[in-house]
Parts: C-alpha cells; structure tokens; sequence
C-alpha cells in the first residue's frame, strides 16, 4: 500500500488506495495553518491514520483534522466513515441527496448536507462543491483552486479516465451525469485541471475533453 503525494502552494494532497476495490482516500492540509480534510473514509482506518501521520510535517504549524467530506453514498466509499469520524469527532459532508443513503449503509449522520454551488473551508483553503447528478442522486466533485495556478479536481466515481461513471445502464441517468460533467465540469475549470478519482488513475480535463461526444454517443 503505496501513499502518493502533490505539493501545492497553498496545501498538500496526499493519498492512499485501500481494499479490493482499490478505492482512493485523499487528505488535504492546509500549509498556512494546518487544517485538514479527509475525502473518502472509504475503508481501513489504519491506512487512514497512516496519511494523517504522514501529513504532520506538511503545514508550518501543528496540523488537525477538521473535516470529512464523502464524494457519495456508496458502500465502498464510507465503510471506514462510521469509525473514523467517530474517533476524531469532525464533522461530516456529503451532498445533502445522499444523506439518507449514508445513513443506512454506514449509520452516521451527515453534519452538513452540501448543495451545489456550496464550499466548505479548511482553514485558510476553500473547496466548492460541484453537485454531479446521476451516478448517484447526490455525487459531489470537490474543487480546490490553489494560488498556484493548479485546480484540482475530487471527481469521486463521476468522471473516470474514459468516461464518466456507471449510471447502471439507465439512459436517463447517464445523460444527467454527463450532462452535468460538461456543464459543472469541463465548462467551467480549465483544460490543466487535475481530476483525482474514487479509484485507480488520475487524468485531466485537458486529457478527456476530446472524447466527450464519443462518450455521449456511446451511452456509458
């Protein structure tokens, strides 16, 4: 189990890829004052806090978790959710459609229920919040824009290297997530934005914009 890392100007990005389904957990620190942000407590709490130990040195202060924020209900997505946040106590994000979804399938009550349009703050850093309809009814894409220049995108299982997520073969959803992906997405960050999935690689606009209308006339 390997970490990856991304240094930034304004944070660090560190993740980890945990169990069979090689889920991605991504952790955000705040170089200015240390404020953290989990994204994906998708399994393996000892994976989890690994990150967070390896992200001590990367702020010039005492670092601290503030936060977790879920890209979606799935099952493989927040097996770890339960048990982490309540070990650390922060509070809990997901988009406010898969609230319900998370409770039943890992008993937490989501502290904020986010929107489209949304952003959350981790200290001196500020994630908006990109509601993506159709992989599930409330998928959320985590947007960082550091002072760098680099915009990151936390697409979770709505925009993959190749096309855009399974929507379980239902035409009508799949157009929603694509529909969605084009407009919140690829129409408006730019070409260099990174894109960090729910699994496997990373990609970015730039890489995948050439194939949007390949991918709608396919249908997946």
């Amino acid at each position: 189990m390997s970490e990856t890392f991304l240094d930034l100007t304004d944070v660090t990005i560190r993740s980890v890829s945990v169990s069979e389904m090689s889920n991605n957990i991504y952790l955000v620190t705040s170089k200015g004052d240390g404020s953290q942000l989990l994204i994906d407590a998708a399994d393996d709490v000892a994976a989890i806090e690994g990150l967070v130990d390896s992200a001590a040195s990367d702020a010039n202060v005492p670092t601290q978790l503030a936060g977790i924020a879920t890209t979606h209900q799935h099952w493989d997505h927040i097996r770890a959710l339960a048990e982490y946040a309540g070990k650390t106590g922060v509070k809990t994000y997901a988009g406010a459609e898969d609230v319900d979804g998370i409770a039943a399938g890992a008993n937490v009550v989501i502290d904020v229920p986010l929107k489209h349009g949304d952003t959350i703050s981790v200290g001196q850093v500020v994630l908006e919040c990109v509601h993506l309809r159709g992989h599930t009814p409330g998928s959320i894409a985590y947007v960082l824009r550091d002072s760098g220049g680099t915009t990151v995108i936390f697409s979770g299982d709505s925009l993959f290297p190749g096309g855009v997520g399974n929507t379980g073969n239902d035409p009508q959803r799949f157009t929603s997530l694509l529909d969605d992906v084009e407009t919140r997405l690829f129409g408006a960050y730019p070409d260099e934005a990174l894109v960090l999935t729910g699994h496997g690689s990373s990609t970015t606009l730039g890489a995948e914009r050439p194939s949007l209308d390949e991918w709608r006339n396919r249908g997946w």
